[in-house]
């Protein structure tokens, strides 16, 4: 008789966790689906094996951590919260930035309490409430169930069979296997929004566990290589656009969600929030930065900048700092290509410094210092519980060139414009904005306040510059749109323009002459010859590989493509194989033998 009603409280269980996983995955393919269910099922309608498949990965995790843990219940409960958590994650990203949620992304988890301030106003606080009243209700649960007891030996069987079907799970996602495609599972890595939408969740972030970064191009080998830095290093150096000066100072101040909020359609406003940019922007080299990203991600963006490396050719989704350059030694960059010119390198970020990994990834780029939030302890915010100010992370910048003794390489990255646009967190707003709903007014309002300040800040940088002896050039430019309420883009008609969405301000300031010819809209990785040839220095044979590549196609990102008139529809033979050139290149630096850095720089 107690044979038989183990027998009978076993097959619940397992039912129960059957149950579960088919609950489990529904749930995690709605997040992907922003909680749209008729998608959902539709989904499930079209792939029915992969719904299937999946569920029964759920399944078997909950069995075996069932089996593993001494309460049968306690690890089914901790899986199903972690799912939630990484549902609500997942389905956030996607409102947010519009990515989903990558393998990666977990990488952020040891930065939990910095990510807490971030994204403070993301969750409401009723939705916490009641999180930690499910949690509640949970562990009461697991007291009142009843105390099933299975023997060690039935525990093994189980953990055991569990683990063969978890570990055939990943092999077949992995290795793209006949029984996978059977299942109709593609490992769309060049789109991951359609990865996840079609092979759902599961499969999608599954399949991104052994991701490159990019494929290897064909034709791939040293000698390409060679034959590369042979022929761009014979071209002639392009003319300095101003006065040629010997290694002067440079900054790159990367601003933090900066662009200019009065190209938003249908507003008027009471104040120009950028008074300094509008005067100065005829005087000096200036226009747009076409950002591979939208609403965060702002590493890759400064990837580009540094190393001259673009987005365009790797895998959608990639994030270089954690997935691979933190793995590496070393990697050309403007950083090392300046340093082997005799250059100090300083990198300054006033938040904490683990974020994308930048405390292991500056070194290998070749920085010799990284001055970070615990660094500041006395920088000035706007009110206690803000941001660093751009001003104030201006200022320390400024009293560092002024400090060194040798030419410097300075890279900024700020953080006062960082989400959430909450109303006083960096003090009064002053600027009325009209043109908008009612709802999204004082989040409006806020973030021209943040871009007066980011001008009030650029404005004080134009007049330390005349300070500096050493002649100094610094490039101004906001990495990437700011993720203000999906509904301010909708109605300003920005939904089907993805130029608009990706296009920030760019501006060069110096204390020597450096003309005032326009840029127009240049990609991040042209950065570093741009300020080569404004201050006339020599360029490297890869930078001359960039020049002829923004020469054709200033514009390069999986979003938009703008060649030297307008948007482009298409490539030439020409252009192709300038890409060809540079994907080869870069391939070759991120994943290949990295022949590059003794042939290029």
């Amino acid at each position: 008789m107690r044979h038989t009603l183990r027998s009978w409280r076993l097959g619940i269980l397992l039912l129960s966790l059957l149950l579960t996983g088919l609950l489990l995955n529904l749930f995690m393919q709605a997040a992907t689906l922003e909680l749209n269910l008729l998608k959902v099922f539709l989904w499930i309608g079209e792939y029915p094996l992969l719904y299937a498949a999946g569920s029964l990965f759920f399944f078997f995790l909950l069995v075996a951590c069932s089996a593993i843990l001494p309460n049968l219940y306690l690890g089914p409960v901790l899986i199903s919260l972690v799912c939630a958590v990484l549902g609500i994650a997942d389905y956030k990203k996607l409102t947010t930035t519009g990515e989903p949620l990558f393998p990666w992304d977990l990488l952020l988890l040891k930065n939990a309490g910095e990510m807490s301030k971030i994204t403070k106003g993301m969750v409401s606080p009723l939705a916490l409430c009641a999180a930690v009243l499910l949690v509640a209700v949970l562990l009461w649960g697991l007291m009142k169930l009843p105390k099933t007891k299975l023997r060690l030996p039935l525990r093994a069987l189980l953990a055991g069979v569990s683990a063969v079907m978890l570990g055939g799970f990943i092999t077949m996602v992995g290795g793209q296997t006949t029984l996978a495609s059977s299942l109709k599972y593609q490992n769309i890595f060049w789109n991951q929004r359609v990865n996840y939408t079609q092979n759902g969740f599961l499969f999608a972030f599954a399949g991104n566990l052994r991701q490159n970064l990019l494929e290897q191009p064909d034709g791939y080998s040293r000698k390409a290589i060679e034959e590369i830095a042979a022929k761009y290093s014979t071209l002639p150096e392009s003319p300095a656009a101003g006065t040629a000066v010997e290694q002067p100072n440079i900054i790159f101040m990367m601003d933090e969600a900066f662009f200019d909020p009065t190209r938003l359609n249908g507003l008027t406003y009471s104040e120009d929030p950028l008074k300094f940019i509008r005067q100065e922007e005829s005087a000096t080299p200036s226009g747009y930065l076409l950002s591979p990203e939208f609403g965060g991600n702002t590493a890759n963006v400064e990837f580009e900048a540094l190393t001259g490396m673009s987005m365009y050719f790797l895998n959608d989704g990639s994030i270089p700092y954690q997935q691979r350059i933190v793995k590496m030694s070393s990697l050309p960059s403007i950083v090392s290509i300046l340093k082997d010119r005799g250059y100090r390198a300083l990198a300054l970020h006033p938040f904490d410094e683990t974020f994308y990994n930048r405390n292991r990834v500056y070194p290998v780029l070749g920085f010799d210092a990284f001055t970070s939030e615990k660094d500041l302890e006395q920088a000035a915010r706007m009110t206690p519980d803000g941001y660093i100010s751009d001003k104030a992370a201006v200022q320390e910048a400024v009293r560092e060139l002024k400090s060194s003794a040798v030419p410097t390489f300075l890279h900024l990255v700020t953080m006062q414009n960082h989400f959430p646009f909450t109303k006083g967190l960096n003090g009064p707003n002053t600027i009325a904005v009209n043109g908008v709903q009612a709802e999204y007014k004082d989040e409006l309002e806020t973030y021209f306040q943040d871009t007066k300040l980011t001008d009030e800040a650029l404005a004080y940088l134009q007049q330390e510059l005349k300070t500096i002896e050493r002649p100094t050039i610094a490039v101004f430019w906001g990495d990437h749109l700011p993720a203000l309420s999906a509904g301010i883009y909708s109605e300003a008609g920005w939904d089907t323009e993805p130029r608009l969405k990706h296009e920030t301000k760019l501006m060069i300031l110096a204390n020597f002459d450096i003309g005032h010819a326009p840029l127009g809209t240049l990609s991040p990785a042209y950065l570093g010859p741009t300020v080569f040839r404004l201050s006339g220095q020599a360029m490297p044979a890869y930078y001359k590989l960039l020049e002829q590549v923004q020469a054709e196609i200033p514009g390069l990102s999986k979003s938009v493509l703008i060649g030297a008139s307008g948007p482009l529809t298409g490539l030439t033979k020409e252009q192709q194989k300038l890409l060809d050139d540079y994907r080869l290149v870069e391939y070759d630096m991120l994943e290949g033998e990295n022949y590059s850095e003794g042939l290029l720089f």
